[in-house]
């Protein structure tokens, strides 16, 4: 079966679902036919026009992109700086531009994971958790039919909490009720007071999975009304959030870890505040721009961060207490490519995943 570009978007955002993205992102499919088959995909960090031209010359109509080409709308296409040129060039040709951002920096097997990984990292979590992306919904099923409509549940997202799946909380009780005479119940007679043994089910779910719950709850659940409410949690989503966190087998003296860290990343320089006495061990880490998380760097007790795009007066906020090891914004996302292949090559093996070969960092070091 022809596989189309929305069944690889859908698995990517399955993976890293958009609801995740940051307001001012523009993760998704930003140009192309979601209905169109996939010749092939390249993936990249940035896109550009000879990115999109090395998908052409590849028989690739499909760019998969860590950063989107479109941030702000845009008013023309008259080429006249590189967005629009891109744009342009890609519509011309068919090519399909893909981004996950945000998205996929903020999912605890994203972007973060990655460097980690590069690092040496272990006892991984979420440095900055996302208060704003769960739910709890609580619902009343008879007992007969409360493992099938939980199964339904379940497997509709709800009550995954970290390494275990399938978490309810359930309390046996009567549920009362009398139908009218319109209704079709599953239980009971119209005109008569009805009392039903029935299992009171509460369980957390990611907030975006709203619709599919409602669905799978409404389809499996035997009563033609079925009783139930979802509460907005304030819990923080360990699995959701800014930036990562761990520890290093060992601890390391300071500029021993910022020399490892300059091989590990591939790095040709890195900026970093002053050398402190203590070993390193604890390490929090942001790809791209991370200086909103040194705060929280600090409150976790990490010995440094690693991250981009610091400002020169933001480094005096370290003030003795944190390291910051700025590698540069590209070289320390780069290796999402190879996150992205891993990815797509668990699920497509008909057509090809290639890197793109185009080197997108638009600095360079004299």
């Amino acid at each position: 079966m022809a596989v189309k570009i929305k069944d690889v978007t859908n698995y990517l955002e399955s993976i890293a679902p958009r609801a995740y993205q940051e307001s001012y992102d523009n993760s998704g499919l930003l140009v192309g036919d979601a209905q169109a088959e996939v010749t092939g995909i390249l993936i990249t960090l940035d896109c550009t026009e000879a990115v999109v031209q090395e998908a052409i010359d590849s028989g690739c109509n499909l760019v998969v992109a860590h950063h989107p080409i479109v941030f702000k709308g845009l008013k023309k296409f008259t080429g006249s700086n590189y967005v629009e040129r891109t744009i342009m060039l890609a519509i011309r040709h068919d090519i399909a531009l893909y981004a996950i951002h945000t998205n996929l920096d903020n999912v605890h097997t994203g972007v973060n994971r990655m460097i980690a990984g590069k690092i040496g990292l272990t006892g991984l979590r979420i440095l900055a958790p996302r208060p704003d992306t769960l739910q709890k919904l609580v619902t009343f099923i008879p007992e007969a039919d409360t493992e099938k409509v939980l199964a339904a549940l379940h497997e509709a997202g709800a009550g995954q909490i970290g390494e275990y799946k399938n978490c309810s909380f359930r309390v046996d009780g009567t549920g009362t009720f009398q139908p009218t005479e319109a209704a079709n119940p599953h239980i009971g007679q119209a005109h008569r007071q009805e009392y039903v043994r029935e299992t009171r089910a509460e369980m957390i779910f990611p907030a975006h999975r709203r619709g599919d719950l409602l669905a799978a709850l409404r389809k499996n659940h035997p009563y033609e009304e079925v009783a139930y409410y979802i509460t907005p949690l304030v819990n923080e989503n360990q699995e959701v959030g800014a930036g990562m966190i761990g520890e290093l087998a060992t601890p390391i003296e300071p500029l021993a870890f910022l020399q490892g860290l300059k091989s590990s990343m591939n790095l040709k320089m890195l900026r970093h505040t002053a050398i402190l006495p203590k070993n390193i061990q604890k390490v929090a880490i942001c790809g791209g721009a991370g200086s909103f998380l040194l705060q929280d760097a600090i409150r976790a007790g990490a010995d440094v961060l690693v991250t981009a795009d610091f400002k020169y007066h933001e480094f005096f906020d370290a003030d003795g207490r944190i390291i910051i090891a700025d590698i540069g914004h590209y070289e320390s996302e780069v290796f999402t490519k190879e996150l992205l292949q891993e990815v797509l090559m668990k699920k497509f093996h008909t057509f090809a995943n290639i890197f793109s070969k185009t080197v997108t960092n638009p600095i360079s070091y004299l």
